[in-house]
Formats: structure tokens, C-alpha cells, sequence
């Protein structure tokens, strides 16, 4: 463990360095393909726009790492300084060539956005349940590869637990890992929806949310509708379109007549539902 947070702190090339020379080549940008173990799903444009710039005004100051992969070389570290390469318009970039296993470019790939500590939980998440999944590690050999400690690496993993709407809030940071840890916690599905929405919406703190749970007077009441039976059918049909839109959604329906109801969680999450609606140039 201690080893691993020493090569942390000197940066990922110290952890991929090995004993064997290094191989350093240019090559073309055509050869080179992205980690497909890459635990980042989004790249944030302004930042690559800004690496972008530099790499048109310097160059390349640091070789990506990069492993043969039959006629072609896939990325171990340093996607973002490929992607900011190509878009400044380079045929070419340097590269170091290392013999690195599925099971190592996974671990360099999430080390490397740890580093940055801009990956969001979702993702990070995502990728401890690789590491866990596809080459059986232990939440313990997780923590030693990757310099956290094994309750962080459990409390991560939990997140996956939420439903996908709630794990989109988290991934487009309306809602923060503290906010997650406590949502985990709440065990009745509709109470864990209506707290994350209250989140999203009102900017409720870590302790907002505390105070609301341990509150005996807020025992977080759902909204007292009117029973209502909702045959399966409409069920079926609310779980089909929540899925399709990716955000929770109500159905009422009674006699021929009705209402949809769906969410949104920000300004471009709404965008984004009216364009799956087929809605556009709304600016």
C-alpha cells in the first residue's frame, strides 16, 4: 500500500515504469487506438480545448504510454493528450511502448484520472466493479492498486446500487458522493427518489439531509396521493418509457384520460429529454 501511494504521488509513468528499457517511438495517430478498459465515459470539452491549445503552442511534453496490440496500438496512459493531439491536428505523437496486460491497463487507466481527481463517482465506481468482476480482485487488492482504502472502495461500489436516474444526477455532479453514501443508506426505493430530487433541486447539504432522516417530524412523507391501483399494464408501461428516457416517470390514467409525468434533473438534462422527444432548436 505504501508503495502504491508513493508512485501515486510521483505520478502514473513511476507505477508503469518496470525494469525493462523503454521503448520511445512516433507514431502515427492513425495506429493508435483508446484503452478500452478507459473507466472515463465523458471527457470534458473545456479542459481538452485548453490541452489542445498548448499542444498547438508546445507540442507533446510527455509521451503517451501505449501497448502493441497486432497491427495497431492501443492507449495504456494518456488518452486525453492523444485526443487534444488529434484535435490540434497532428499526424504523429510520441509515444512510449510497454508489454501491459488487460488487468494493468484497467488499473493505469483508473489511476491516471484519480490523479486528475476529476472522474466522476459513477465511473470510478464502475471501474472498481471491473477490477472486482473481470479479474477477481478483492476489495482489499483493489485498495493496494489504487491507493484508497478498502471502505472507500466499498463505499464506491455501493453506489451502483441506486437506480439509473439517481446515478445520472451523480454522474452530471447534481448530486455528490456524500449525497450518495447517504442515499445508499435509505432503504425504501420511492424515499431514496424523492431525497435525490429534493437535492437536485433545492441544494440541499450532506447535513440537510441528515438532519431531514434523523427528524422524527420529517419521516420524509411521500406525497399523499389518493389511492390509486395502478393496473400492471400501466405499470408496465411507466418501467418501459423510464427506461427508454432514462429518468423516472408517472403515469395517471383513468377512464380514456390522463397525464405523463417526467423529470429532469438540470438545464441540460432537460435539453437532452426534449431532444430524445424529438424536439429541437429550443434555444
Amino acid at each position: 500500500m505504501k508503495s502504491m501511494k508513493k508512485a501515486l504521488g510521483r505520478g502514473l509513468e513511476s507505477l508503469i515504469s518496470g525494469t525493462e528499457q523503454r521503448e520511445i517511438r512516433s507514431l502515427s495517430t492513425k495506429q493508435i487506438k483508446p484503452n478500452p478498459f478507459q473507466p472515463r465515459k465523458l471527457f470534458a470539452e473545456e479542459d481538452l480545448s485548453e490541452l489542445t491549445e498548448s499542444i498547438k503552442a508546445n507540442g507533446v511534453l510527455q509521451p503517451i504510454t501505449v501497448r502493441r496490440k497486432n497491427d495497431f496500438f492501443e492507449i495504456v496512459a494518456g488518452e486525453r493528450r492523444f485526443r487534444a493531439s488529434v484535435a490540434a491536428g497532428l499526424k504523429e505523437i510520441p509515444a512510449v511502448i510497454k508489454e501491459v496486460p488487460d488487468e494493468k491497463m484497467l488499473e493505469f487507466a483508473l489511476v491516471e484520472n484519480i490523479q486528475r481527481k476529476n472522474l466522476n463517482p459513477v465511473d470510478e465506481a464502475s471501474a472498481y466493479k471491473d477490477l472486482s468482476e473481470k479479474f477477481k480482485l478483492t476489495h482489499e487488492a483493489i485498495s493496494e492498486r489504487v491507493g484508497k482504502s478498502r471502505s472507500h472502495i466499498s463505499n464506491m461500489l455501493r453506489i451502483l446500487e441506486l437506480e439509473s436516474h439517481i446515478r445520472k444526477m451523480i454522474s452530471e455532479d447534481a448530486i455528490s458522493f456524500g449525497h450518495a453514501k447517504v442515499l445508499v443508506s435509505i432503504k425504501d426505493k420511492n424515499k431514496r427518489i424523492i431525497i435525490a430530487q429534493r437535492i437536485a433541486r433545492e441544494g440541499l447539504s450532506v447535513r440537510d439531509i441528515e438532519n431531514l432522516l434523523s427528524s422524527k417530524s420529517a419521516n420524509v412523507k411521500l406525497k399523499e396521493k389518493k389511492t390509486q391501483v395502478k393496473s400492471s399494464y400501466i405499470r408496465s408501461l411507466e418501467n418501459k418509457i423510464s427506461e427508454h428516457l432514462s429518468r423516472k416517470t408517472e403515469i395517471s390514467y383513468k377512464k380514456g384520460k390522463g397525464k405523463i409525468f417526467l423529470e429532469f434533473y438540470s438545464d441540460d438534462d432537460f435539453k437532452v429529454l426534449l431532444e430524445k422527444l424529438g424536439i429541437k432548436n429550443f434555444d
